[in-house]
């Protein structure tokens, strides 16, 4: 099991059931579990404009997004145990829900999961590879008693 070192940066709140600091703490641990390495990283939870700013800037898409992931490479020289940082949008997380007809606990889990993949590198950019992340996303899910993420898409 990881040894999770996690900074919680709370900049906006989602207005009902936003996850406690254990939660959070927990989804990324979960999402953690096949490493032994000592790890840390950042969740930043942010409103609608800061998600937006930071979507344009890095990834050229002018809206919010439910979660942006910035993992960490230090040079090789300089052994950090940094993971990278995990920005998520509160209001798109609770619109996405509503949407979704899922809990605001099973999709911001879903996001914290999701993220946390992200930055040990795995990623949706083809098929194959998405279907590994998400075999893997259900998996933890599932271990933590939450539905499968995908199964009305």
């Amino acid at each position: 099991m990881s040894k999770l070192k996690l900074e919680i940066q709370r900049i906006a709140e989602a207005s009902e059931g936003s996850p406690s600091d254990q939660q959070l703490a927990a989804w990324a641990e979960a999402a953690l579990a096949e490493s032994d390495e000592q790890v840390e990283m950042v969740i930043r939870i942010v409103d609608a404009p800061e998600s937006q700013q930071l979507n344009r800037d890095y990834r050229g898409k002018d809206k919010p997004t439910n979660v942006l992931s910035f993992p960490f490479e230090s040079p090789p020289e300089v052994p950090l145990p940094l993971l990278g940082d995990l920005v998520i949008c509160a209001p798109v997380v609770s619109t996405e829900a509503r949407q979704q007809n899922k809990t605001l606990q099973a999709h911001w889990a879903h996001m914290v999961v999701h993220g946390t993949l992200h930055l040990q590198g795995y990623d949706h950019q083809d098929d194959q590879q998405a279907q590994l992340m998400e075999d893997k996303e259900r998996q933890i899910l599932q271990a933590l008693n939450f539905s499968d993420p995908y199964t009305d898409e």
